[in-house]
């Protein structure tokens, strides 16, 4: 029997001794595996609104608990009210007919008709450079955040902001100006806050290579201008440097998401906010509804009104704007394309925004609901190789990039190694335990604990696709580390659940490991093969059933799930 089924027979109990109507029960699992297999607190919840001691409610509802349509085998009161349940092996057993018919949807439930999609952003780099070590944290948290949504039956768009406006773009064209100059055999350097990675180089001969080095008077203007702050006079021609290398780094990025696995369904980018008047009309709107003030030659948003501890220059004295207002102009489309919850994943150093474009969406009084959007901050990343911090990568200059990690220890390891600790804790990345073939290497052990019960089925010569628990007797999984593994299985779908709820992939990650060593328990201390047939059928069974619960689990995460090591 299932946890849910405990729960209807349990809010079934409640509402016949007076509880309100829509009554659920919390089933957790106690602590210490001796106290039992579950345990509620639900006679404590009901004591104010029934007017009762709870231990004397928690007797009523032992007493009128149908016990064997819950599959309870043994039940007993703890404390001040505490209700522990020890479940029937054989009906605890019955989990595991639900996972092998379910197979690859176990865990998943339907989709919800008529409920908005949802909108998760991530990685959104500004396409300066090859994406580094941060960015592959945010690719694997929004990923895997948005498999999470879509299993727990939601509709969802992944997007991707193409920072592709401002400062930062502006300083790419003009590294790239100065790298066409050098090409040409100027001696000129790469200016303050420009970009002097290995790439740069190599975008610098493709542009040579297609579109020809400037007029030597047209580029040494250029250098003089880009070396004393301004922009080359020849705007048309640096302009075009500019698209030329922002798309270069796109199409690099794309490629560095393509090795990692992740795609998107919309690429949206920042200049387009300024091309179709969208900041603007922000702006205009802000004003207009009295949320703004002019002080000291600049413009500025009354964000206080909505929680910041100051207020925020929207438009500076030069006219440019601040990194915020375009953030809101942007979430006013995501409101106008209709979704109703969107999810940002972002680094740490994005906290102060949260607040900002909160404030702006709310001074715009459109109907957008505060704490619109939601933000999920991840914290940076610690590269540690031979024992020593990695900083720097030869191609990209200054910090380790993605394909980096991917390149020294491959896919599955880096999303794995991303995804087990809680976004917003610090992480070391140690190369050398991610390339390890050990126990020691959390991805390495999840996987073999899969190839594991996979060859099972290899050696014995068994159809593991067509295997059927159908007919089979569960009754005889008594073993304790049968009925640990039957409930850590079962335990899935509310695990994932509360991962999906709480937007914190690492669950799933932890899941796996602790799935996955009582499977390499089970696998060594019980055989399979050549056992009596009703226990070999019943083991072969849970095997089945332990090999879709982690591949399923894995997938989540976006890691493959291999039938041998």
């Amino acid at each position: 029997m299932s946890a849910d089924t405990l729960r209807a027979e349990l809010a079934k109990v409640a509402i016949g001794l007076g509880a309100p109507a829509g009554t659920a029960a919390l089933l957790e699992r106690p602590r210490d595996p001796s106290h039992g297999d579950w345990a509620t607190n639900l006679a404590m919840t009901l004591a104010k609104p029934l007017g009762r001691k709870p231990r004397d409610i928690a007797t009523d509802i032992v007493a009128q608990l149908d016990v064997r349509a819950a599959g309870v085998k043994a039940v007993e009161i703890a404390g001040p009210g505490f209700i522990n349940f020890r479940m029937d092996p054989g009906a605890q057993a019955e989990v595991l007919r639900v996972v092998v018919s379910a197979g690859a949807q176990y865990g998943r439930v339907a989709p919800t008709a008529g409920v908005a999609p949802v909108n998760v952003e991530f990685v959104s780099a500004n396409p300066t450079g090859p994406l580094h070590v941060g960015h592959g944290r945010q690719a694997a948290l929004g990923d895997a955040i948005a498999s999470l949504l879509e299993a727990r039956g939601q509709t969802v768009h992944r997007e991707f902001y193409y920072n592709d406006a401002g400062v930062q773009i502006e300083n790419l064209a003009k590294s790239l100006w100065i790298r066409v100059a050098q090409a040409a055999g100027r001696d000129a350097a790469i200016p303050e806050g420009g970009y002097n990675g290995e790439y740069i180089g190599e975008i610098a001969q493709r542009y040579v290579a297609e579109r020809g080095t400037p007029d030597g008077g047209v580029l040494d203007e250029g250098v003089a201008a880009i070396q004393g702050g301004q922009r080359p006079a020849d705007a048309a021609r640096f302009d075009e440097m500019r698209q030329y290398a922002v798309a270069a780094l796109r199409a690099e990025q794309d490629l560095d998401l393509k090795a990692f696995g992740v795609a998107f369904d919309t690429y949206y980018l920042e200049s387009s906010l300024y091309t179709d008047g969208r900041v603007e009309q922000t702006v205009a709107a802000l004003t207009a509804a009295g949320a703004t003030f002019e002080e000291d030659g600049a413009l500025w948003l009354r964000t206080t009104q909505w929680g910041d501890d100051k207020d925020r220059v929207m438009r500076k004295r030069d006219g440019t704007y601040t990194y915020f207002v375009p953030d809101v102009a942007y979430h006013v489309t995501k409101w106008e394309r209709g979704y109703r919850r969107a999810i940002d994943v972002q680094g740490a150093d994005h906290h102060s925004t949260t607040t900002r474009v909160r404030a702006g969406l709310q001074a715009l009084g459109i109907g957008i609901p505060a704490g619109y959007p939601d933000y999920v901050l991840h914290q940076m990343v610690t590269v540690m190789k031979g024992g020593e911090e990695v900083k720097i990568s030869k191609r990209a200059g200054s910090y380790v990039t993605v394909r980096d990690l991917i390149d020294w220890v491959g896919r599955d390891a880096v999303r794995y190694f991303y995804l087990m600790r809680k976004g917003d804790s610090q992480l070391v990345f140690d190369v050398d335990l991610a390339r390890a073939q050990s126990e020691e290497n959390p991805v390495y052990y999840v996987q073999m604990a899969h190839a594991r019960v996979c060859g099972i089925f290899r050696v014995g010569e068994i159809d593991r696709a067509a295997f059927s628990a159908d007919g089979v007797d569960l009754s005889v999984l008594v073993e304790p580390e049968e009925q640990e593994l039957i409930k850590a299985i079962g335990d899935y779908p509310a695990m994932l659940a509360g991962a999906a709820e709480s937007l914190e992939p690492h669950r799933v990650a932890n899941w796996l490991l602790e799935t996955a060593r009582l499977v390499h328990t089970w696998y060594h201390k019980h055989h399979v093969l050549g056992e009596p047939a009703p226990i070999q059928q019943a083991r072969l069974v849970l095997a089945k059933a332990a090999q879709v619960a982690l591949s399923n689990g894995l997938g989540m995460l976006g890691i493959s799930s291999p039938d041998r090591m």
